[in-house]
């Protein structure tokens, strides 16, 4: 070998020598950061989530507890009987405030939940015990984030043996109608045809069973969903039950006109429900009230929509149709119960008739709150509000004001305002029903 071969294999050993004591000291370097690294990312892995609010929303039909978090909770729920209790366990989850004032936010009013415990169960697992006033079907699911909410963990607590709306409404006096099929006749006395005096308290004979006109009044948004919010703080679910309650006195007081509300509280009910609900209490119309919201505050004015099958009859009524529409996104649906009566509502589109009838009512409500405040279409708008697809029930959506316009959210914080446009949606339906007598139905409530 010449000595300048000898000097490269020498080069060639240092360079190959000092190559691997690098090559040795970045693999120690890159072991060291990852050990370094591994308690940090398990401790993340592990991180536990806290409840950032806690709320609960009671009601006849069910009892609604929602826990919001920064990330999805893992859980489970079962029941326990004697006595009847409900149990969710929530995994990896750290106490908070939030949870430990829940108990406290429990009303001795609540019709399914008298009270609620709430303790380490064992290490990484927070317990919840819901002390039950009777039997429950519990349902349990998740939201993700939607406007200011963030991840959202929901717990429905459902009676065994539902409430029934319809009997509800039999607790009303029935007064016999008259032959012309007018809405609103004058009490008659009853007098059975023998002539013989009534027992007080007996049951009448089915030939003397009257018609009432039933009309389902729908307070939009609640619980979950505040709907619209003025410059003030007025939220529009406040405001929407405000009315409603002030036109189901209306109503009840017109002879032989009785009205439910489709909620009576501050929770929330999804939108195809609220039409399954006035379904099953047979109503003859549907009037769901609400308040209006823009991004412009200047907008102002009051409006009535009807259903449309074709699209929207103007860029804001497919504007607030799209809004409404988005309810159950805000206040919360279980969309993994299979619920065949629902999925009929939906499927059921053939509703040509009823839409007709819907803007005849429309147009009578229209003219009555037209002199209460200024409108902001002269006519009866359409589009595709879920809320209005009963396919057998003309049904109108009544946007009150423009609740983010300051000086119409102090008119729908006003009683004298409210009272005023529950008056004129009475007149409105009295007309409607003067030019267009309600048909008798195959199963009309008896008492």
């Amino acid at each position: 070998m010449s000595g300048t071969d000898r000097n490269l294999t020498q080069l060639n050993d240092r360079t190959g020598k000092s190559c691997g004591w690098t090559r040795a000291r970045r693999c120690v370097v890159l072991l060291a950061t990852a050990f370094a690294a591994f308690p940090a990312a398990l401790c993340d892995a592990h991180a536990a989530t806290q409840v950032s609010s806690a709320r609960i929303w009671p009601a006849q039909e069910y009892t609604r507890i929602t826990l919001e978090s920064g990330a999805p909770i893992a859980h489970k729920v079962f029941t326990i009987a004697s006595p009847d209790r409900l149990v969710l366990d929530l995994e990896n989850v750290e106490s908070s405030t939030a949870l430990d004032v829940l108990s406290s936010k429990i009303s001795p009013d609540d019709p399914h939940v008298s009270g609620v415990r709430i303790g380490r169960f064992k290490p990484g697992v927070i317990r919840l015990v819901l002390d039950l006033k009777a039997q429950v079907k519990p349902q349990v699911f998740t939201l993700k984030p939607v406007g200011d909410y963030g991840h959202r963990l929901v717990l429905d607590v459902y009676p065994v043996e539902p409430v029934d709306p319809l009997l509800a409404l039999l607790e009303k006096k029935v007064v016999p109608a008259p032959a012309n099929g007018s809405a609103t006749p004058a009490a008659q006395p009853e007098q059975p045809a023998s002539g013989v005096a009534r027992v007080p308290g007996a049951r009448k004979p089915a030939a003397e069973v009257a018609r009432l006109v039933t009309v389902a009044i729908d307070a939009g948004h609640g619980g979950e969903d505040p709907g619209a919010k003025g410059r003030s703080g007025t939220y529009e679910k406040h405001v929407t039950l405000a009315i409603a309650k002030k036109l189901k006195a209306l109503v009840d007081d017109e002879p032989n006109m009785r009205a439910v509300l489709i909620r009576d509280g501050d929770y929330y009910i999804p939108l195809a429900n609220r039409v399954i609900k006035a379904r099953k209490v047979q109503a003859d119309l549907f009037v769901s009230i609400h308040a209006d919201a823009f991004i412009k505050p200047h907008a102002r004015g009051s409006s009535v929509f009807a259903l449309s099958e074709r699209g929207a009859t103007s860029a804001i009524a497919g504007w607030l149709a799209k809004k409404e529409n988005e309810a159950d996104l805000i206040g919360g649906v279980n969309i993994d119960v299979d619920d065949p009566t629902l999925k009929q509502v939906l499927l059921d589109l053939s509703q040509t008739a009823t839409i007709n009838d819907s803007l005849k009512l429309a147009r009578a409500v229209l003219g009555e709150i037209g002199e209460v405040n200024d409108l902001h279409r002269e006519r009866v708008e359409q589009a595709g509000f879920a809320v209005l697809k009963a396919p057998d029930i003309p049904s109108i959506l009544v946007e009150t004001a423009f609740l983010t316009n300051p000086d119409e959210e102090r008119k729908l914080r006003d009683e004298k305002y409210q009272d005023s446009m529950a008056r004129a949606m009475l007149v409105g339906i009295r007309k409607y029903f003067a030019a267009n007598p309600p048909i008798s139905r195959s199963k009309l409530a008896q008492n």
